[in-house]
């Protein structure tokens, strides 16, 4: 049975998801696309783009292109992504500076039942996979400890922080713009996207496209050779990421810019009883228990039903 609208409109509704998830520094996109079942799909769509899809079109037409690049779903998805990303950016920064004992709350609780669920779907459980989920754990980790860098407005920094953070938007567990926000960029492209900065826009997304492309090949070969493996190293990138994402933080060091604006560089995670402030400990909680029961409905809604690369149904759950 073929896609019908409504189908393709709950695949706009999960890039909306994918798009809010990575606007916030912390939380990733790829989670989001392996919760609702998206996932391997995506990365196999995105992988086709390549010399022999554009033989396709010139030897076939648009319409073999278009179905061969999987086209429908990539559209709707992307859509979603971008409506969200550029619209809640500006939402996930007032919320970062204002409330962020919350927001941190609702994703902590989101990432915890993505933990579940995504090992839940590792088939055996062997020494390599084992290994992956603390290679994968302790990146994570690693990653959400190193200390920001100085914003950086130079158009090779933006390409090369655009291929590097799209990585991480698509790898469940590590997010792209704490990627940005590591690298100095994350104030660069929201302030453009704010004053509509079409050049370092461009440039972002040029960097974005490569570094996607190419990194799309690498998880699809990982995934046909060792999927047991990679879905152990990516529940591994999850668990790691839980320290990024943890509500009661300490700001160890400030940077300071020109315009005498501070943002923290590098927090430690702290017990809400020993946080410095109103711990709102009980409004947290409730925040995080909502965050899991998104999961769990996301996941009910991915499980019920994907796609075939011939754009027919198959239940997942055989």
């Amino acid at each position: 049975m073929q896609r019908r609208l409504i189908d393709y409109i709950t695949i706009a509704l999960k890039g909306v998801a994918m798009g809010a998830a990575d606007a916030v520094p912390g939380v990733s996109g790829g989670t989001i696309a392996f919760i609702s079942g998206i996932y391997e799909e995506l990365i196999s769509s995105i992988s086709n783009i390549n010399v022999a899809l554009f033989k396709t079109l010139f030897k076939e037409g648009f319409k073999s292109f278009w179905k061969q690049l999987n086209g429908n779903f990539l559209l709707a998805l992307t859509l979603g992504i971008i409506v969200s990303f550029v619209s809640f950016m500006r939402l996930a920064k007032y919320l970062l500076e204002n409330h962020p004992i919350l927001i941190w709350s609702f994703f902590f609780g989101l990432i915890v039942a993505s933990i579940y669920f995504v090992g839940k779907q590792i088939s055996k459980w062997n020494f390599p996979a084992v290994i992956a989920l603390i290679i994968g754990a302790g990146i994570a980790y690693y990653v959400t400890q190193i200390p920001a860098l100085a914003t950086n407005e130079s158009p090779l920094f933006l390409f090369f922080a655009g291929s590097i953070a799209i990585c991480a938007m698509i790898l469940p567990g590590i997010s792209g713009s704490f990627i940005l926000i590591i690298l100095g960029a994350y104030k660069v492209l929201s302030d453009a996207l704010h004053d509509v900065d079409i050049k370092k826009i461009l440039t972002f997304t040029c960097g974005a496209i490569i570094g996607l492309l190419s990194f799309s090949h690498i998880l699809k070969w990982l995934f046909k050779h060792y999927h047991n493996v990679t879905l152990a190293l990516l529940t591994g990138f999850i668990f790691g990421s839980l320290n990024k994402v943890w509500p009661w933080k300490e700001t160890l060091t400030w940077h300071t810019n020109s315009k005498g604006i501070k943002t923290p560089v590098l927090q430690e995670s702290v017990s809400p009883f020993a946080f410095n402030g109103e711990h709102y400990l009980g409004l947290a909680i409730s925040l995080m228990i909502i965050g899991f029961l998104t999961i769990f409905i996301l996941e009910k809604i991915g499980t019920k039903k994907t796609v075939n690369g011939k754009g027919e149904y198959q239940d997942t759950n055989r």
